[in-house]
């Protein structure tokens, strides 16, 4: 399965989110390990939604670069 993932600069950090799986967040110093902890998160995600007996989403966002 592959989830589309948002990274975004902060203040002080990179933070990252998965639009599909709601709650599903992380935080790293730079994007490669914001990259590895949003990875690690989803697989946490995933695996708490299957021991409730939850269904895991369906991957439904798409990304795309716009040039303007």
């Amino acid at each position: 399965m592959q989830f589309s993932v948002v990274i975004e600069k902060t203040a002080s950090n990179y933070s990252a989110y998965v639009p599909d799986l709601p709650g599903c967040v992380a935080a790293g110093v730079t994007v490669d390990e914001t990259r590895a902890e949003i990875a690690a998160a989803i697989r946490f995600h995933i695996d708490g939604l299957s021991e409730d007996g939850l269904p895991i989403p369906a991957p439904q966002t798409m990304v795309a670069e716009v040039e303007v």
